[in-house]
């Protein structure tokens, strides 16, 4: 009888696969880089940063079917903050060491206009730490009749701190003359900030950060005043002990845009949020807009914001959001012909998107008849640069300015 051998088998195979797998989830949770931070924040990559803007123009095909060219009128101002339209065609420009400088005819006038403020500024934009010294510029309501311009700039104090200061001084056709200040942070309360007059004829100013919730504070607030720095009997808060009566809404961020709906006479502003989340919120008098309770972003280390998830929830929402954050800058509704496309949309200048330095860009908002989003357009993405601000000029065509060293004034205008 033959005997026939058995073979041994091995065990079952499932507890190999189980190790391969378990091998495999912990290589795959471990994949992930250990992100570098400098000054509380990653560090970001600079790939894509410096990159020199050419002389143009430059010509594009827009989402809406307009083809548009960008002129560049300059690109030989040192970090261009904001600009401001005169009624004899000059352009007045702010930058971030303290300067106004002046465009007459398309041509940048080397020498800088004379009589402004003295300021502080520090640091490199977009990183922390950065100071501007001038912030923003606007023209008065009535300035045919009274020459008078505002700035919104850091003040050097005497005890070697610095302090957010809204001034004016009157336009002699050459230089600012009698700058007097009008409101001067006692808190050491710091920008950047911005500054606009609405059609009630207020000026309203955004400031930045610090205990945004507490209404005894200026920061982290916007503020309406009457256009001699004096308190408007009508400010939401005027007669509370437990206020500053120069408040008008609170639970901002970091505010770098505000413009007036020209139909509505609302104040829109947009502020930055952390690490996404930046906003677009529609001014209402009193009113808490949540930060930093609340946020539609994560801090920079990772979390969300606002706890577990992200949300608006018991505060104002916006109107319009981004995560990823774009860094929003300035912003201007677009009201004139000449770009017939963009007639009454909503223009942010774009400081970075994504955590990625050089990836500014300028940004469109189209809304419907009931100011409801319904869809955006990003432009000016290969030029690859900071958008500080925006605005609509004299001749119903919009200029912009990049935060840059070798910053740029330019106009976008009909191809066709």
């Amino acid at each position: 009888m033959i005997k026939t051998s058995r073979v041994k088998t091995k065990r079952s195979s499932i507890p190999t696969v189980l190790l391969i797998s378990i091998l495999c989830s912990f290589q795959a949770t471990h994949a992930q880089q250990d992100v570098p931070f400098k000054g509380g924040i990653p560090d970001a990559p600079l790939g894509l940063t410096n990159q020199p803007l050419g002389d143009g123009p430059f010509e594009y095909a827009t989402a809406e079917g307009m083809n548009i060219r960008v002129v560049v009128l300059t690109k030989a101002i040192e970090l261009p903050t904001a600009l401001a339209f005169l009624p004899d065609g000059g352009i007045l420009v702010t930058t971030r060491p303290g300067l106004i400088r002046i465009i007459h005819g398309d041509k940048l006038d080397p020498q800088p206009v004379a009589g402004g403020p003295k300021s502080f500024f520090t640091g490199e934009s977009g990183l922390p730490g950065a100071v501007h010294g001038y912030m923003d510029i606007a023209l008065h309501p009535k300035f045919a009749e009274n020459n008078l311009i505002y700035l919104s700039y850091t003040k050097p104090l005497s005890e070697n701190g610095t302090a957010h200061a809204v001034g004016r001084g009157r336009w002699d056709g050459k230089a600012l003359t009698d700058f007097k200040d009008l409101w001067v942070a006692p808190d050491n309360t710091n920008g950047p900030g911005r500054i606009a007059f609405g059609l009630d004829g207020m000026l309203y100013i955004s400031t930045n950060m610090g205990d945004a919730q507490s209404l005894n504070t200026y920061a982290g607030k916007t503020l309406r005043l009457h256009d001699d720095g004096s308190v408007p009997r009508d400010n939401p808060f005027v007669g509370r002990a437990d206020a500053k009566p120069e408040v008008f809404t609170y639970g901002h961020r970091s505010s770098l845009g505000l413009a007036v709906h020209p139909g509505t006479g609302e104040v829109w502003l947009n502020e930055n949020g952390p690490n996404g989340g930046d906003e677009i919120n529609v001014l209402k008098p009193g009113a808490n807009y949540g930060w930093p309770l609340v946020s539609l972003g994560r801090n920079y280390t990772g979390p969300w914001q606002a706890g577990d998830r992200p949300t608006h929830e018991g505060y104002e929402p916006p109107i319009v959001y981004w995560t990823p954050a774009i860094a929003v800058s300035g912003m201007v509704f677009y009201t004139g012909n000449k770009l017939p496309k963009w007639k009454g949309d909503v223009f942010v200048g774009a400081l970075r998107t994504g955590e990625i330095p050089g990836t500014g860009h300028l940004e469109r908002i189209m809304f419907n008849l009931k100011m409801e989003e319904m869809r955006r357009e990003s432009l000016l993405v290969d030029l690859r640069q900071r958008v500080r601000d925006v605005r609509q000029g004299p001749d119903e065509l919009l200029y912009l300015v990049t935060d840059e060293k070798a910053g740029a004034v330019m106009r976008i205008e009909p191809a066709d």
